[in-house]
């Protein structure tokens, strides 16, 4: 009983450590998520698998958000004439990429495996991108 209250409270102290970096990242997400119209993605975009996969991976990598989000916001862009590699690469980008989240993340999981779940997570959205694109094309 001893070890799991020990447990308890070095889980709550970190837990309280930590609360002031979850929190501004969520304030930072919120606020560039805000700033960044639609229209603005429509204009980027020029129907080039490669490109636009590329471009949507940034753009996404850096307004990063959740994913219940994404499927509206997805729906959204298509709509307004956003090719789906695009919109695709965006959305896998924008869940799994977090340059805004990059700081608190380094800071509780190191820098080094931070920085190589995002560079990775940012090459496989590209490559999510285009093999869905791909199948669905097929099919």
């Amino acid at each position: 009983m001893n070890k799991l209250y020990e447990s308890i409270l070095k889980a709550g102290r970190m837990f309280a450590r930590v609360l002031p970096l979850i929190f501004g990242t969520i304030l930072l997400v919120s606020l560039i998520v805000t700033l960044i119209p639609k229209s603005f993605y429509l204009r980027i975009f020029q129907n080039n698998v490669f490109l636009d996969s590329i471009i949507g991976s940034a753009i996404g990598s850096v307004s990063a958000g959740n994913p219940l989000v994404s499927y509206i916001l997805g729906g959204e862009l298509l709509k307004q004439g956003i090719s789906l590699i695009a919109v695709t690469a965006f959305i896998v980008a924008w869940v799994t990429v977090g340059v805004v989240q990059l700081p608190a993340e380094s800071i509780i999981l190191g820098k080094k495996f931070a920085f190589a779940r995002n560079i990775l997570s940012f090459v496989s959205s590209i490559i999510v991108a285009i093999t869905t694109v791909f199948i669905l094309g097929v099919i």
